[in-house]
């Protein structure tokens, strides 16, 4: 295993920036934001192009079944949120990618929100979460099926509730709408509060709890009845085009201070600065996990190498010879893996691994 990762040009893939000018941006305690010249908006595209499709277009989204088949392992609500990410002014003519036209009605309508509490969760006066934003083309549904969203948190034990908002519904788009707005993030977040504690889940956890201990050493207890949960750690996991808005919401989200950790799945696109920003002020946990031929290789490359002449240590190393030891006692952590695009939040039970070695505790 290795701390630090040398860098070497990523075969077929056109350089846009040179390091030197990153070592100036660093040594001014500054850090610098992608530039996506045409040459790199053409590589994502042909990147995205090739990538299979994450799911089909479908004309209503069974959620139904997918109630009957998580119920085994907890309750899944489906809703819709005043503070989800769309509608939003800025998609309200729809948008257009090229010469594809995504309209308003169809791709920029859908307020869903899933949210998971997986059962014997623990409910006490503050509630952890794991928010994540999926990528382009896809869907709620089509996210929670093919990447396992659910499976994997019940596997990890841990005590939190998963919540995936629906984005630019399968849409070649990255914009994150209200959830990019200033102080978007913080009144989602409290709306999810404020419709668990509606939906009676939260009432069935707190049957017969007692106190118990964070991780901290700070006791926490069954809250008075009818008084709401507060929020306590998040955690932000964005697969792809999800990274935009995770970008965003650190930045000016307005609960960076509960955000402990980042978990992106071939995501870093761009916002590094903010990404890098965020990890600095908060001493939260960053996870970049990256392929080959997802378009994230050399944003990744170049972090790692900013990092590694500024002197900020990290762990790098190929997916499949990181041991969970690696990800607990390490806080910036970048794995390459030979895993295409699509596979990387799942084949592997990478979703899982990240929640076992994260800062929740167990049920």
């Amino acid at each position: 295993m290795r701390r630090f990762c040398s860098t070497a040009g990523p075969a077929g893939v056109i350089k846009v920036r040179r390091s030197s000018q990153i070592r100036n941006l660093m040594a001014k305690n500054m850090f610098y934001r992608p530039v996506v010249p045409a040459c790199r908006v053409v590589l994502f595209l042909c990147a995205t192009v090739m990538l299979p499709a994450a799911f089909p277009a479908r004309a209503t989204d069974d959620f139904v079944s997918l109630e009957t088949n998580f119920a085994p392992l907890g309750r899944l609500i489906v809703t819709r949120f005043v503070t989800a990410p769309f509608p939003h002014l800025a998609r309200a003519e729809g948008h257009q990618y090229h010469d594809e036209f995504f309209p308003a009605a169809d791709h920029y309508s859908d307020s869903t929100v899933a949210m998971f509490v997986p059962e014997n969760f623990r409910a006490t006066d503050k509630i952890d979460f794991v928010v994540h934003f999926h990528g382009w083309r896809n869907t709620v549904a089509g996210t929670l099926e093919q990447f396992k969203l659910v499976e994997q948190l019940a596997a990890s034990g841990k005590n939190a509730i998963l919540i995936v908002p629906e984005g630019p519904r399968n849409a070649a788009d990255s914009f994150g709408g209200k959830l990019e707005d200033t102080n978007g993030f913080k009144a989602f977040m409290a709306e999810a509060v404020e419709k668990l504690r509606a939906s009676g889940a939260l009432a069935k956890a707190e049957r017969g709890l007692q106190p118990t201990s964070t991780t901290e050493g700070e006791a926490t207890s069954k809250r008075p009845e009818g008084r709401a949960p507060e929020i306590g750690r998040i955690i932000l996991s964005g697969h792809s085009g999800g990274y935009h808005v995770m970008a965003a919401i650190l930045d000016h989200g307005g609960l960076s201070e509960k955000i402990r950790e980042v978990w992106l799945f071939d995501a870093l696109y761009g916002g590094t600065d903010k990404f890098v920003a965020w990890q600095k002020a908060e001493k939260g946990r960053l996870l970049d996990i990256y392929t080959d031929h997802g378009g994230t290789k050399e944003e990744t490359e170049n972090l790692m190498a900013a990092y590694r002449t500024n002197g900020v240590s990290f762990f790098a190393a190929e997916d499949t010879n990181a041991v969970p030891q690696n990800l607990l006692t390490n806080k910036i952590i970048f794995l390459h893996t030979d895993m295409i695009h699509n596979d990387v939040v799942a084949k592997r039970s990478t979703f899982e691994q990240f929640l076992k070695s994260s800062s929740f505790e167990d049920k």
